[in-house]
């Protein structure tokens, strides 16, 4: 078996050494940089077909080692996976309409794992979002800063004007806003996790008296049109592509007459919101995200004008995902074994696929990463953000 595998792979040229445990070894081009440790013989067969989501299961389930740099092992693994499938096509997913007890368990799931394992690999303030760089060499803190400050400015945030934070997390844009802004932020997540450090985090820097984070779903904020501005950081993935419309009337509704809007998600490639092929979707979605949904950015787009926000600026910020994801996985990497105290194995094994993995998809253009800054016009279709986009630079 192992012998005839060997035909097929050899061909593909890859800088990979597989071994069979305790058994025979082949390297499959010049100087291998990654080891592939094949502890469960069947696996063998199915290294016939190598999707993503095949090879991630496996490492997960331990029926395989690997040894390497986890970016040379990611893109190894693709190499791989393309070698010998090509480019698969995935169909677009179902839609599911997603309730409050579903949302709920799904971001448990996620953001509950453990504040320190989050602790050991983002920056100081725990922003866990996609950063921003001026420089490629920035700092994460530092780009981190840049990123809150990068939305608080698009949002044209001022003293004394209330903002409105769907899905705050542990709290960072909610604190850079009260003390750079002096803006009064009411923030809002399904994470107890999140919420109970926040809320340290907050009394911490003396601002609990500006800022008021609760648990709440989005479907249960009264509509009242009561907030200046609204920001949604990397929330709007788990609503699901069924509740888009619903979720964007919700902000509408918030908003009174000539306030902002600030949606910031991950997006598809894909016009129909179909995964990522190969498995990589799949995977994410049953072990990282569970019901997680990326819409297209024509999607996202379409449904907030539909429920009345009118679209005034849009900027892709994939790069900057890119480049935020190799710094997480470099942290993570580097504190392993305090991770492993944490976190069961196995989900220790997850995070590092995910996390690398992110970083290799986003630098190819796999998925997209989008600030979407719309405005609630006033009855006569006028508002007052400025011409330009000057001011956002000096």
């Amino acid at each position: 078996m192992f012998a005839h595998l060997s035909q097929s792979l050899s061909r593909l040229k890859l800088p990979l050494r597989v071994e069979i445990k305790g058994g025979a070894s082949l390297d499959l081009g010049p100087a291998p940089t990654v080891t592939l440790e094949v502890n469960d013989l069947s696996l063998l067969t199915e290294l016939k077909e190598p999707s993503l989501d095949k090879l991630g299961e496996a490492y997960i389930d331990k029926r395989i080692e690997v040894r390497g740099h986890i970016m040379d092992v990611i893109e190894v693994a693709d190499r791989l996976s393309k070698g010998l499938l090509g480019e698969t096509s995935e169909r677009p997913p179902a839609r599911t309409a997603h309730d409050k007890r579903l949302d709920a368990e799904a971001i448990a799931y996620h953001y509950d794992l453990s504040n320190d394992f989050y602790q050991l690999w983002l920056d100081p303030e725990m922003v866990y979002s996609c950063a921003y760089f001026h420089k490629p060499d920035d700092s994460l803190a530092q780009a981190q800063f840049q990123k809150l400050d990068h939305l608080c400015r698009k949002l044209r945030l001022k003293s004394g004007e209330r903002l409105l934070d769907v899905g705050c997390g542990w709290g960072g844009l909610a604190r850079h806003a009260a003390k750079h802004y002096g803006v009064q932020v009411h923030g809002i997540t399904l994470s107890r996790s999140q919420l109970e450090l926040a809320n340290e985090k907050n009394r911490g820097a003396g601002l609990d008296g500006q800022i008021q984070l609760e648990l709440r779903d989005y479907r249960d904020l009264p509509s009242d049109e009561s907030y200046d501005k609204v920001v949604s950081v990397g929330m709007f993935e788990h609503v699901g592509h069924a509740n888009l419309p619903e979720y964007f009337r919700i902000v509408f509704e918030q908003l009174k007459p000539g306030g902002l809007a600030m949606n910031h998600g991950i997006t598809s490639r894909y016009v129909d919101g179909r995964p990522v092929s190969r498995g990589a979707g799949k995977f994410i979605g049953r072990y990282v995200f569970p019901h997680g949904e990326l819409p297209h950015l024509s999607t996202a787009i379409a449904c907030m004008s539909d429920q009345g926000l009118e679209v005034v600026d849009v900027e892709s910020m994939r790069l900057h995902y890119a480049l935020t994801l190799e710094h997480w996985s470099h942290n993570l990497e580097s504190r392993l074994a305090e991770a492993g105290q944490l976190v069961p194995d196995k989900t220790l094994r997850i995070w590092r696929i995910y996390l690398a993995g992110c970083a290799y998809g986003f630098k190819r253009n796999w998925m997209n990463l989008h600030q979407i800054l719309a405005v609630k016009s006033y009855a006569d279709g006028g508002h007052t953000l400025p011409l330009t986009r000057a001011d956002l630079y000096h």
